[in-house]
This record gives C-alpha cells, sequence and structure tokens, in this order.
C-alpha cells in the first residue's frame, strides 16, 4: 500500500527540479488548516534534504517520508 497515511491535499511535483516542489508544498500548505496533512510527490532528490529542513524550520510536523525507485513521498502536517 503505498498511500501510508490519509492526507487532506495533494501536490505531485514529480519531474519539477529544487525548489519547486518546496514552493510548491508551501502554497498548498497556506491554504490547508491547522493540523491538516499534505501529501507531497516528488522526483528530485534534492527534496530529501529540502523537506526535513523546512518542515525543522517552519514547525510543521514530517509525518512520513518513503523513497522508491526514485520517487519520494511525504507526508506533512501543517503546524
Amino acid at each position: 500500500m503505498t498511500d501510508a497515511l490519509a492526507h487532506d491535499a495533494l501536490v505531485d511535483a514529480s519531474g519539477l527540479n529544487c525548489p519547486l516542489p518546496l514552493l510548491k508544498a508551501k502554497l498548498e500548505l497556506n491554504r490547508l488548516a491547522q493540523g491538516q496533512t499534505l501529501k507531497v510527490i516528488a522526483t528530485d532528490a534534492g527534496s530529501q534534504r529540502d523537506f526535513r529542513t523546512f518542515a525543522r524550520l517552519a514547525g510543521h510536523e514530517l509525518l512520513r517520508e518513503e523513497e522508491d525507485a526514485g520517487t519520494y513521498r511525504y507526508w506533512l502536517r501543517k503546524a
């Protein structure tokens, strides 16, 4: 089962390079209510570092991250 966690919104940033996956995720998080979960799909390997750092600095909770054959999935809970 690839959809490990329920989510309130989805950003598919496949094929986009840094910083676009993070930018799209930030815009979507702005639309969500506190406590809601955003799932992000990315193919940029640099997104791992980006999302870990962003979650820590912005105070959001990185609930889970997965990597499968060059596809990265992140679940962020909005602070």
